[in-house]
């Protein structure tokens, strides 16, 4: 997992420091050594762990990074997450950049698990989008997974999802789904977004085998469920809250994607404290 991650964080390592840490270099020697604890400074769901350590080690093979919890795990305020040594100025120029990566994915995985917990017992699985931090996709949606959701597709060329703008530049519904039934493979499965019930029922016949209800109001999601009586899965979107998704999820359907999971991400409260 770690290999696939490693240009992201030398990436982003190169961001923060181009050239010298103007602090730590003069400030400290080579051989300067000090030991540091991450710490949880409020609850919620672990994840980036990994990176986190990858972080330390990357920077320097002497950052040993000895971790208490594991990925998905809960951790609650004051929990000592991992314990850290190495030179000291060698740990100071990753340490912002391991604390950026854990606190967001930490962030993430923490808000997904309460989109989760919101809809337990009920058949709508949480999603996420392509709302995501330009470059850091993979590490959003690995988040999104340990937080208990499930990743929608990856990128443009995981699936076929006929939105709005592809609509209307196409000539309509069933000019859309014609053009891309016939040049796709059969493997391929054909999602659409609708705005209205009659919609609904073009794309069904039309051909859809996933139909995005683009901002309806609970009522007309419950009669969309009863139009499509399972002939189609059906994608809850649009201005998802923590407040109704249980409202949208009784609806009957079987996805909900939450844009909010990955664009507006609150970063969960970690702090790295020198001994």
């Amino acid at each position: 997992m770690i290999r696939q991650y490693e240009d992201l964080i030398l990436r982003a390592l190169k961001e923060d420091r181009p050239t010298v840490d103007m602090t730590s270099e003069w400030l400290f020697g080579d051989e300067h050594m000090s030991n540091a604890k991450l710490i949880a400074k409020e609850n919620g769901v672990l994840s980036g762990l990994d990176l986190f350590k990858e972080t330390f080690s990357l920077v320097d093979a002497r950052n040993i990074v000895n971790g208490f919890f594991s990925e998905g795990d809960l951790v609650e305020k004051g929990d000592i997450i991992a314990e850290i040594s190495g030179p000291t100025k060698r740990m100071l120029l990753a340490e912002r950049t391991a604390l950026n990566f854990i606190q967001r994915m930490s962030g993430i995985a923490t808000l997904t698990r309460e989109y989760v917990l919101a809809v337990e017992g009920l058949n709508a699985k949480i999603v996420d989008t392509r709302k995501t931090a330009p470059g850091l996709r993979l590490i959003d949606k690995q988040a999104v997974r340990t937080g208990g959701g499930q990743n929608h597709r990856f990128n443009l060329s995981d699936g076929v999802l006929i939105k709005d703008n592809h609509i209307k530049a196409a000539g309509g519904i069933w000019v859309a789904i014609g053009r891309v039934k016939s040049s796709v493979p059969h493997t391929i499965k054909i999602e659409i977004e609708v705005e209205t019930l009659k919609e609904l029922e073009e794309a069904i016949t039309a051909g859809a085998d996933i139909v995005m209800l683009d901002n309806m109001s609970t009522e007309t999601m419950k009669e969309a469920v009863m139009i499509a009586r399972g002939r189609v899965v059906l994608e809850a979107s649009g201005n998802m809250s923590l407040d109704k998704v249980r409202e949208v999820a009784e609806t009957g359907v079987d996805l909900i994607s939450v844009g909010a999971l990955t664009h507006s991400v609150k970063a969960l409260d970690l702090s790295l404290k020198f001994e």
